[in-house]
Order: C-alpha cells, then structure tokens, then sequence
C-alpha cells in the first residue's frame, strides 16, 4: 500500500499538478461541494500513477485542501517535477 500526501486548489481556471517529491499539488475544475473536488482527485492521483481508480481512495482530509491518498497497490511514486530539482 502507497499513501501520497495531496494539497488540493479547487475550482481552478486550469486542470494541473506538481509533485516535489512529498506533496502532490492539484488544481482541480471541480467545486468542493458535494464531493466533486474528491472524485477529480482520486482520478487525476490514478492517472498520474497509472493505476486503476477503484486502487485509489482518499485516507483523510476529506473535507479539506491536504489530504491524505491511499493507493491500494506498491508502487514507486514518480521523481519530483523539473521545477523542484
């Protein structure tokens, strides 16, 4: 089991994410109501990872920006973006 910490924009003008190698960040287009911005998460954590979605779930933080996401299977997580190097 893989957890990844998350910092999460909502209602972003523009999909994007950042990983500096302990936090990924993601703007969503979601709102953060009624779970919306969670679903966007969990998919976007599953794409970036390459995994299937029902692998993904949020652990905690379900009601705020950081949280805390559990990826069922062992993976080695990506190196940090150029930007962080």
């Amino acid at each position: 089991m893989t957890t990844v910490a998350v910092r999460v924009h909502p209602k972003a003008a523009t999909a994007r994410r950042t990983w500096d190698g302990k936090t990924l960040s993601l703007w969503v287009l979601e709102p953060p109501a009624r779970g919306a911005a969670n679903a966007a998460v969990v998919t976007a954590v599953a794409q970036w990872l390459q995994v299937p979605r029902r692998e993904v779930r949020v652990r905690s933080g379900r009601s705020g920006r950081t949280k805390l996401i559990e990826v069922a299977a062992e993976i080695t997580l990506p190196a940090p973006d150029a930007s962080f190097t």
